[in-house]
């Protein structure tokens, strides 16, 4: 028993340093809030005591009216300390409103500061987190579990501090009863606290332990009532199915929390059996002494809130030290979150390269695989993207290209090998400037569900694209005609979060290629970009898409052969690797992959 407290308080001590950052947090987000927060509790912690005196002298004047007849004179101070004590509990309620008032404020403040700390981590960090589960449980706890928490342990500290002052002032009065008494008091409230510790580490851990199935059951949620599943659960009759999945899932969480707050509610209740014992015999006591005459009436009311009020105090006090000791373990999960540092990073320098990406790109011996996978996406890779060509991309599902993109990116850094804008390596570069001097498309771009002319201008918004610079790239796209088409142009909201007007697959792809295209970058990347266009559109934009490249580096990848023709040179990919390279022509030659893929696809499309 005594090594599992001391392993109790040993897990208390390691929370310390999470205290101070959770302070630190408070104040830097709602410094002025705080202070009145501060000086309302002090006030409210002196109350108590004042209305507690005030009982006492209200009593002692009661049993002297009643001695003397109700002589005037007696009851003229009578009259006074009632209305003291009536302003002292008028205060106490004043304090009350205003300390709702300044915790709304704190809380306001406190959760929007934490909320942009844990966006500005999510942009800092590389995608390789946003792919483990890992990195999803962390989040979870830090957005979940944790936002409101800085507030609720400065409550729990305010309610210390305000409890502490009141406390010690109840013991100074139980002192003038008997020295043993505050003693009593300590001991009889000492069972509760063992308890909330004990409860607090266990709950912790379950919910740690959980933190999967609770995203699981929010994701189950998702699916049953978001649109874009909407048709598949109602044509498959998915519907049930992942109705009694999150019925199963939270039935189970809901049984084992429900057994955790029945075994603590036990343990409380026993706790709270002794502390009524003390009590009593504290009280059997204090009336043995009256009986005595050793005391007045007016002291066994002091005696009775003083002992009730500092056991309650005590108890709660005890508590709320198992409060901060609960929340800081939910903000050790959001300091955690916050504490994790990207791989991918530009040089201590800043980055040598002074001069922007240019010349070839080059990819030498690459072999790459991602976090937490052992199966090896690029393996002894290497490649030439000649500057100003066009070079496609072709190779089945799984044959690297999508990763080689993202290297390219700089998302992530190969294991071995090296990529280079000529002689520079791309780590020369300040991540942040490499990136802005590439544009992608990229397989599943984003439906920004916003204006169409934010949904364009989102591809430079540093450059601040004037109307016409966004009409242009919408017409380099192909978007415009949709566009046109939208009841209030470009100003129409897309998406249907905020009431907008939805596009088609097509249509979504054209404007993310108009996003892609507003940005004068040196690389151009194109991720299957045509793969939701008809026949006739893909035409259309082939046909132009050598003009709108205009001299600068194109990377494209897809399935489609008709897109590949367009470029100068053609890569083929297979198992991590390149296989084949030409033009179309040498590549149909050649009789190789590409030519059986191209007779394949050439038949299918008749």
């Amino acid at each position: 028993m005594k090594k599992t407290i001391r392993q109790k308080f040993s897990a208390l001590r390691q929370q310390i340093p999470y205290f101070g950052q959770a302070l630190s947090l408070v104040w830097c987000a709602a410094r002025q809030w705080t202070i009145v927060w501060l000086i309302l509790l002090i006030l409210r912690g002196v109350l108590p005591v004042a209305s507690v005196y005030l009982t006492r002298l209200v009593v002692d004047s009661l049993v002297d009216i009643l001695g003397s007849g109700l002589d005037w004179l007696v009851i003229q101070p009578t009259l006074l300390w009632v209305g003291l004590l009536a302003l002292t509990l008028l205060l106490n309620e004043g304090l009350n409103s205003l300390l709702s008032w300044v915790r709304t404020a704190q809380g306001e403040l406190v959760g929007d500061h934490i909320y942009d700390l844990i966006h500005s981590q999510s942009i800092r960090l590389d995608l390789g987190f946003f792919e483990t589960p890992e990195f999803y449980d962390q989040l979870h706890r830090a957005r979940v579990d944790a936002l409101n928490r800085p507030v609720a342990l400065l409550e729990n500290l305010g309610a210390l501090l305000q409890n502490s002052i009141t406390l010690a002032a109840m013991a100074v009065v139980l002192l003038s009863f008997g020295l043993w008494l505050p003693v009593v008091l300590l001991l009889s409230t000492l069972p509760g606290f063992l308890v909330v510790i004990r409860y607090t580490l266990r709950f912790h851990h379950w919910r740690v332990a959980n933190t999967a199935n609770e995203r699981r059951s929010r994701y189950y949620d998702w699916i049953i009532t978001w649109h874009e599943s909407a048709a598949e659960l109602r044509l498959f009759g998915l519907g049930e199915h992942f109705r009694t999945s999150f019925q199963n899932l939270r039935a189970k969480l809901r049984r084992e929390k429900i057994e955790l707050t029945r075994a603590q509610a036990l343990a409380e209740l026993s706790a709270g059996i002794l502390a009524l014992l003390a009590m009593g015999a504290s009280l059997v006591w204090i009336i043995t002494r009256v009986a005595q005459g050793a005391i007045t009436l007016g002291d066994t009311a002091l005696f009775y809130a003083a002992f009730s009020q500092g056991q309650s105090l005590l108890r709660s006090l005890l508590s709320q030290v198992g409060d901060i000791y609960r929340n800081l373990f939910f903000l050790e999960n959001l300091f955690e979150f916050l504490n994790l540092e990207p791989e991918v990073v530009s040089a201590p320098d800043g980055g040598s390269a002074t001069e922007p990406p240019s010349g070839d790109i080059q990819l030498k011996g690459i072999t790459f695989h991602y976090p937490d996978s052992q199966r090896v996406a690029l393996k002894d890779f290497n490649l030439t993207i000649p500057a100003g060509q066009i070079v496609a991309i072709v190779g089945e599902n799984g044959a690297g290209k999508s990763t080689l993109i993202k290297l390219l990116c700089r998302f992530y850094d190969p294991q071995a090998g090296s990529i280079g804008f000529g002689d520079t390596d791309l780590r020369q570069y300040p991540v942040a400037e490499l990136r802005r001097r590439i544009t992608v498309l990229f397989q599943e771009p984003v439906h920004y569900h916003e204006s169409v002319t934010d949904n364009i201008a989102y591809g430079d918004l540093c450059a601040n694209p004037s109307p016409d610079e966004i009409a242009t790239a919408a017409h380099a796209a192909g978007a415009e005609n949709a566009i046109h088409k939208l009841s209030q142009g470009y100003d129409t909201v897309l998406g249907k979060w905020f009431g907008g007007a939805e596009l088609s697959v097509g249509e979504w792809q054209r404007i993310a290629l108009a996003r892609a295209f507003l940005r004068q970058s040196e690389l151009i990347i194109l991720d299957e970009p045509t793969s939701a266009m008809d026949s006739w559109a893909e035409a259309d934009w082939l046909a132009r898409f050598r003009d709108l490249v205009d001299g600068r580096t194109a990377l494209i990848v897809t399935h489609r052969f008709t897109t590949a023709m367009q470029a100068d040179v053609i890569h083929v990919m297979a198992a991590g690797r390149v296989v084949e390279s030409g033009t179309h022509a040498e590549l149909m030659a050649l009789d190789g992959r590409y030519a059986q893929s191209w007779r394949q696809q050439t038949r299918e499309t008749r």
